[in-house]
């Protein structure tokens, strides 16, 4: 009876427990970007260089990927509710630390622990496929990353907001407070899961490689979703100083409104969800990485710096992010499709490949928006979704051939 009980939940996921997933994993993730629109700020309260300013936010993501690639597998051997609740304890108290800091050394180390914390939100997506039923599975994982997604999104504006307001001290501890309080929520609310596999951490770590070499479906869904990302990191760091410039003149407040305005494309997620589990993970995808390019020809096409410049940055801004948002979805639900035993890493190799990207994407976008200004920045911008669509072309004839 007990053994139909589990069955039945975990097949079954109720809508409540899918909601706390999605915010869970959204207050987790904005813990990555808190910094982002602070760096100069944080830079001068600390007493950090401006040449050293950008190990703010550079820490935090290495400490992501390290994470990605240590500790999101260990959702495969380790009881995923245990490991959870310790990640999000671990980056309460590094944020804690931040909030307090008046030193760029402690603030640093404890930066790059919370991006190692911060993976916590990638052991609850697949945890999420897990409970969810088959044909449900592209819906949970869709309205899970909706939630993850809406965090990032909303992280910039938010910060800058309250930064604003209370200080950036004050980001920190308040993040710190939330994340402390949903330890204590998940630890009581989500099911024990013990993975079934008795493979031993090093044999773990050792497996990835032969995962990524023969999982041909992980290395396809990772090259584009890297491209898109790369778009998107680029976007989002040239975009604000565009605004901020003599062409628009926007204060911090109005470019995290504008921000704020992109954060529509996130409803991208949950529908990307429902046409991959009705089969239309192909058409689906050349629609989202051909948004991703339409949203970086729009501002080259339409160049002005009046309200209707504006307009069409927002427009892009949104068919970006809804474009790189269903783009995710549809990439880790065919993941989760594979066994269930190897998912945790899959998802730890699909996100540090892809996060890479968009590194790869920002540092690429500050150097050439100095150098050759907006339009160029563009220009690579689209280039990146061109390249993941040529890859895509290319679909139709690998799978005929293995057929």
């Amino acid at each position: 009876m007990n053994a139909l009980k589990k069955q039945t939940t975990e097949k079954n996921i109720p809508a409540w427990l899918t909601l706390l997933l999605a915010a869970a994993c959204g207050i987790i993730a904005a813990n990555l970007y808190y910094a982002q629109p602070l760096v100069g700020e944080i830079s001068t309260s600390i007493g950090l260089s401006a040449n050293s300013s950008g190990f703010i936010v550079t820490l935090t993501q290495i400490g992501y990927v390290v994470g990605l690639l240590f500790v999101v597998p260990l959702g495969d051997i380790v009881e995923n509710r245990r490991l959870v609740v310790m990640s999000l304890l671990l980056t309460g108290a590094a944020l804690a630390v931040t909030a307090v800091s008046k030193q760029a050394v402690p603030f640093l180390a404890a930066s790059f622990v919370i991006g190692l914390g911060s993976v916590a939100a990638q052991v609850l997506v697949p945890f999420a496929s897990y409970l969810a039923s088959e044909t449900s599975r592209g819906r949970v994982v869709g309205n899970v990353m909706s939630g993850l997604l809406l965090g990032i999104m909303l992280s910039r504006p938010l910060s800058s907001l309250a930064a604003d307001f209370f200080g950036w001290h004050a980001v920190f501890a308040l993040s710190a407070l939330a994340v402390i309080i949903l330890a204590v929520v998940l630890s009581k609310a989500l099911p024990v899961r013990k993975p079934s596999t008795d493979t031993s951490y090093t044999a773990l770590l050792g497996s990835m490689w032969h995962l990524l070499r023969t999982t041909p479906i992980l290395r396809r869904r990772a090259a584009y979703h890297a491209c898109v990302f790369a778009t998107f990191s680029l976007f989002w760091t040239t975009a604000p100083l565009l605004l901020s410039g003599p062409l628009f003149h926007f204060s911090q407040k109005a470019v995290a409104l504008f921000a704020l305005a992109a954060v529509a494309g996130a409803i991208a997620a949950p529908v990307a969800g429902r046409l991959a589990d009705r089969g239309w993970t192909k058409p689906a995808t050349g629609i989202a990485l051909a948004a991703v390019a339409i949203s970086m020809l729009l501002p080259l096409i339409i160049r002005t710096g009046s309200p209707v410049g504006v307009a069409v940055l927002v427009v892009s801004a949104v068919l970006l992010d809804a474009g790189v948002s269903a783009n995710l979805v549809l990439g880790q639900r065919a993941l989760f499709s594979l066994s269930p035993e190897i998912r945790s890493r899959l998802n730890g190799l699909f996100m540090a490949i892809f996060f890479f990207g968009g590194a790869v994407g920002s540092a690429i976008g500050g150097w050439i928006y100095a150098t050759g200004g907006w339009s160029a920045a563009l220009w690579i911008g689209i280039a990146f979704p061109i390249a993941a669509l040529l890859y895509f072309a290319t679909e139709r004839r690998y799978n005929a051939q293995r057929g």
